[in-house]
C-alpha cells in the first residue's frame, strides 16, 4: 500500500479548473519533488494533501486522496489530518513566542500539559531540525531573534512536534541565503529517515540534489512523474524536456 495516494484528483476555483486528474503516490521514507512554472498547480496540489483548500469557498474538488488507504476527503477528521500531514510554508512564519512555546504549541493544543513531556518533546524535535545545539541556551527568547534560516528550522521543528507522517514543504528555502539553504537540504536528507517529504521548488537543481521523485506540473496537469535522475536525464514527455532545459518557465 503506499503512503500517499491521489486519483483523478479535479480541484476547481469556480468555473476554473486549477488541477486535472492528478494521479501521484508516495512511499514511506519517499521525498518528492514538485516542479513547473508558477501558477501551474504545484502549491495548490499539495494544499489538497491536508485539505488547506477547504478554507476557500468556491474550491471544490473531485477525485481521491488516500492516506495509508483511507480516503482523506471521507470521513477522515481534518484536525487527525493535519496533524498526521504537517506544512512548512514558503517564509518562515514563527508565532511571536518564545522558541521553547513555538515547538510545542501543537501539541498543547491537543491537550499535553507535563512540562517534562513537553520539554523533552521540544528537545527531541529541535534535535530533528538540527536546530537544537544553536538555541539549547536561550529557549526562553523570542523566535523572532533567530536568523531566517533558524526561523524556518524552527517551523520545521514545530511540524514535527506534532509526531506527523508526511511533511509538506511549500519552497521552503525561496527566502534562505544559500548557506541556510544547504542547511534546509541536509536536513531534508536526515528527515526521510522518519518521514514521507513533498517539497514544491522552483530550483530544479534543489529538485535533483534533495528528491528521490520528481513530478512536473503545466497548467494543472501532471505530466510526468518518477525517478528524479531519469527525468531529468531521460524525460520522457517533450515538455519536460523542454522545461528543464530552459525552453520555458
Amino acid at each position: 500500500m503506499k503512503k500517499l495516494e491521489a486519483l483523478e484528483l479535479d480541484l476547481f476555483y469556480g468555473e476554473v479548473q486549477a488541477l486535472k486528474k492528478i494521479r501521484f503516490s508516495l512511499d514511506q521514507g519517499e521525498i518528492a519533488a514538485l516542479i513547473g512554472p508558477s501558477g501551474c498547480g504545484k502549491t495548490t496540489f499539495i494544499r489538497t494533501l491536508n485539505r488547506m483548500n477547504d478554507l476557500i469557498p468556491s474550491c471544490r474538488i473531485a477525485g481521491s486522496v488516500f492516506l495509508d488507504g483511507e480516503n482523506i476527503y471521507g470521513a477522515m477528521d481534518v484536525t487527525e489530518l493535519r496533524s498526521r500531514v504537517g506544512m512548512v510554508f514558503q517564509k518562515p512564519n514563527p508565532f511571536s513566542m518564545n522558541i521553547f512555546d513555538n515547538v510545542v504549541y501543537g501539541p498543547r493544543m491537543r491537550g499535553t500539559r507535563d512540562r517534562r513531556k513537553l520539554a523533552d518533546l521540544a528537545e527531541a524535535s529541535l534535535v530533528k531540525a538540527a536546530l537544537w545545539n544553536e538555541v539549547k541556551d536561550r529557549l526562553k527568547k523570542p523566535a523572532m531573534s533567530l536568523s531566517g534560516g533558524q526561523q524556518q528550522r524552527l517551523c520545521i521543528a514545530r511540524t514535527i512536534a506534532m509526531e506527523p507522517e508526511i511533511i509538506l514543504m511549500d519552497e521552503p528555502t525561496s527566502a534562505l541565503d544559500p548557506i541556510a539553504t544547504g542547511k534546509i537540504e541536509e536536513l531534508m536528507g536526515e528527515l526521510k529517515k522518519d518521514y514521507s517529504i513533498i517539497i514544491v521548488t522552483h530550483a530544479m537543481h534543489q529538485a535533483a540534489r534533495v528528491s528521490d521523485k520528481t513530478a512536473f506540473f503545466l497548467l494543472g496537469e501532471l505530466i510526468e512523474y518518477g525517478d528524479t535522475k531519469k527525468l531529468f536525464t531521460n524525460p520522457g514527455d517533450q515538455r519536460t524536456e523542454d522545461y528543464i532545459s530552459g525552453r520555458f518557465g
